[in-house]
């Protein structure tokens, strides 16, 4: 296939700072598009980052990551607060000011619902350790001022709560799905970024030395995440018939029905789906909670970081081959499987409007999942799967002028409020074609071996 206007695409959408690159725009639609969509976010960028990697073009990449690390800790604040210098912006603008430029950072503010990202930190330090990858340049990780900004947002996100779980606990709207969807508390995509994030601490602070008390404390964080989310969030059919059959209300330190999950909360559409081959990682865990919902970014991440297990990542891979009408569709990837209707979808979203069942998060298809999805099933052995949904997307996003995301239960609609030349979009692409021709580039965010 072409991929001479993804590139195009990609080029166009460069953000430029006194001459200097240092991000892309999230889109470059020529009609209207929300205003927020000509700033650079974090999340959005990283896919693009990865291809300007791959491609040997570094110094945006570098730009990027000092642009942000220079914003952190400017969020507004409530009175009585003060802020944490660990939290990184969702997304930066540059705009002109009395004949110059200038950069301004949203922490937030600017967003539906006003939700401060839990995900921008963890996605600019695993982007750190794919830049040091692609170009070996430590001096820059040595550096005061990066080794500073590790240590703050390790000081953030170890930071003790009330928390008894080694999990991440966020607010709705803190990552991709950033508007009312029901996932508070400790969705899933949070705990594979949050578990990436910590063992990309550990890489990189190992090779700073001297910091032996803070690698100890990383490695007994990182272990106890892994062993809690493969326990409590990795559901198939013996899982299920266990849950099926929990007592509730148990008393006491040996009990089996620990976070005191009732079995009526199964959903009916459960009944089935599940063969004995394949399971996955539910959406999120908590207190007498289980979300069952299917989450597609949170678990090709965990395939990614090798937050599930070997067993895990291959019954992950293998419900997506079973259900690859309802997980893939005609425009790959769902982002949530099922929607969300009715009730409960005005309960869990507050009626929104562009969440719909089947649109947007509420079970909308987004093109940009194709590359974790590539790349979990190139480290799972499924060349054929990845060949395939890249076949999916083919041409036809590009016909359809790259929409953000697609509508309907196979994703066979241009999303009803989609922006077109959405630039994750094409970079997204870009990436899952790069990595399946050079496996080598899988290293910039594939993390380690299995570990059982």
């Amino acid at each position: 296939m072409s991929l001479d206007n993804a590139y195009e695409l990609l080029e166009n959408s460069v953000v430029y700072y006194r001459g200097e690159p240092v991000g892309t725009a999230a889109a470059v639609d020529p009609s209207p598009v929300a205003a927020n969509y000509h700033d650079c976010f974090v999340r959005d960028f990283v896919s693009a980052a990865l291809v300007f990697l791959i491609d040997g073009k570094h110094d945006i990449v570098r730009n990027f990551l000092l642009t942000v690390m220079t914003l952190r800790g400017q969020q507004p604040v409530v009175k009585g607060h003060k802020r944490s210098m660990g939290l990184m912006p969702a997304s930066f603008r540059v705009y002109e000011s009395n004949g110059g430029e200038e950069i301004t950072a949203d922490f937030g503010e600017r967003a539906i619902g006003r939700v401060v990202p839990a995900d921008s930190a963890m996605w600019w330090l695993l982007l750190l350790r794919a830049y040091v990858i692609a170009t070996d340049d430590w001096d820059f990780v040595y550096s005061a001022e990066v080794q500073q900004c590790i240590d703050q947002i390790l000081e953030l996100y170890l930071r003790e709560t009330f928390e008894s779980a080694p999990t991440l606990l966020v607010p709705d709207g803190a990552f991709m799905i950033d508007r009312r969807m029901g996932v508070y508390g400790h969705p899933l995509e949070i705990q594979a970024l949050y578990y990436g994030m910590l063992i990309t601490a550990e890489e990189l602070l190992a090779h700073s030395g001297g910091r032996e008390a803070i690698l100890a404390n990383l490695r007994i964080r990182i272990e106890g995440l892994r062993d809690y989310v493969r326990l409590h969030y990795w559901l198939d059919r013996h899982r299920l018939n266990e849950i099926h059959r929990f007592k509730g209300e148990e008393i006491g330190l040996e009990v089996t029905n620990v976070l005191n999950v009732y079995p009526e909360s199964i959903p009916d559409w459960l009944d089935g789906w599940l063969d004995e081959r394949s399971g996955y990682l539910v959406g999120n865990q908590g207190p007498g909670r289980v979300d069952f919902r299917f989450f597609a970014q949170g678990n090709l991440l965990a395939i990614l970081f090798g937050l599930a297990s070997p067993h895990e990542a291959q019954g992950i891979m293998n419900l997506f081959e079973r259900r690859w009408g309802d997980l893939i569709g005609e425009m790959p990837v769902k982002i949530v499987y099922p929607a969300s209707s009715g009730k409960e979808w005005m309960h869990m979203t507050g009626s929104d409007p562009k969440n719909v069942a089947w649109s947007y998060h509420n079970g909308g298809n987004w093109p940009v999942l194709i590359w974790p999805f590539v790349g979990a099933a190139l480290r799972t052995g499924r060349f054929e799967a990845a060949e395939r949904a890249v076949t999916v997307l083919g041409d036809r996003v590009r016909a359809d002028n790259w929409p953000e995301y697609y509508d309907g239960r196979r994703g066979s609609l241009i999303g009803r409020r989609a922006n077109f030349f959405q630039t994750w979009t094409a970079s997204g692409l870009l990436l899952a074609h790069g990595i399946l021709e050079n496996a080598e580039a899988r290293r910039l965010f594939e993390r380690f071996t299995f570990v059982a």
